[in-house]
């Protein structure tokens, strides 16, 4: 799950639980609301979590066998 997708399901958590006041029969929108808001959280973890795992691994050093020889000037 991508981290705007994320956000996403909480926003519509959210308006859910929070700015709906409808009524239905059998199930409740404020329910479904509070769990997208924790899928998408759990999805934020993820992404934030494999990110940072990803991102060190492509930081990491450029190794090079170039040597750099310069001549010294004796002044």
């Amino acid at each position: 799950m991508a981290l705007g997708t994320s956000l996403l399901l909480i926003a519509v958590g959210a308006i859910l639980r929070f700015a709906v006041h409808v009524s239905a029969t059998g199930f409740s929108i404020h329910t479904i609301g509070v769990i997208l808001m924790i899928v998408g959280g759990v999805g934020l973890l993820v992404s934030l979590l494999f990110g940072s795992m990803l991102g060190d691994r492509r930081a990491g050093p450029v190794v090079r066998d170039d040597r750099v020889v310069r001549d010294r000037e004796v002044v």
